[in-house]
């Protein structure tokens, strides 16, 4: 995307939870990353199960939800960005503790996706509470030079029984 990348103590603390889980086959983070959002009811994007013993999943006192969707918006994740999607989908349900979720996202310099990511999400629903939280605190970040996303990644479209086109469209959550 263009931007350099820092230190993350997060992506420290996620390849620590993974190595002391002796079950874990490795893969990929961002493979660790759809799993665990799948198993907190992400299901935008599902990811591949993992081979062998059951696949490990850190309890939210381990992981919070606010930790998951930083990690997932981290610039230095692997060009995935249908992932972006189990974010949003988390961000969308409104039970996040957002003063926690500005705090990680600085610490860990995700802001210019969130920023893009919320003026995606209030293209549907503008008065949401935790997108509007989030524009409000990163909407003066530049857009990114690549198109990140569109906002038909972040909703699905609200049907009329018996119609084939939608009347509308609400975010995914």
């Amino acid at each position: 995307m263009g931007k350099t990348v820092h230190v993350s103590p997060l992506r420290y603390k996620l390849k620590r939870l993974l190595r002391e889980h002796r079950g874990s086959s490795g893969g990929a983070l961002e493979d660790f990353l759809v799993r665990v959002a799948n198993a907190r009811g992400a299901r935008v994007v599902i990811g591949t199960p993992e081979k062998g013993s059951a696949a490990f999943v850190p309890s939210e006192s381990a992981l919070s939800n606010e930790e998951l969707v930083v990690a997932i918006c981290q610039l230095n994740c692997l060009d995935r960005p249908q992932m972006l999607r189990l974010a949003a989908q988390l961000v969308s349900r409104n039970q996040l503790d957002l003063r926690k979720l500005v705090r990680l996202v600085t610490m860990e310099r995700a802001e210019p996706v969130l920023a893009e990511m919320s003026r995606q999400a209030l293209k549907i629903a503008p008065q949401h509470a935790a997108w509007r939280v989030i524009h409000d605190r990163f909407g003066h970040f530049p857009p990114l030079r690549d198109k990140l996303l569109h906002w038909t990644r972040l909703a699905e479209p609200v049907m009329e029984h018996g119609r084939p086109n939608a009347s509308g469209w609400r975010l995914v959550a």
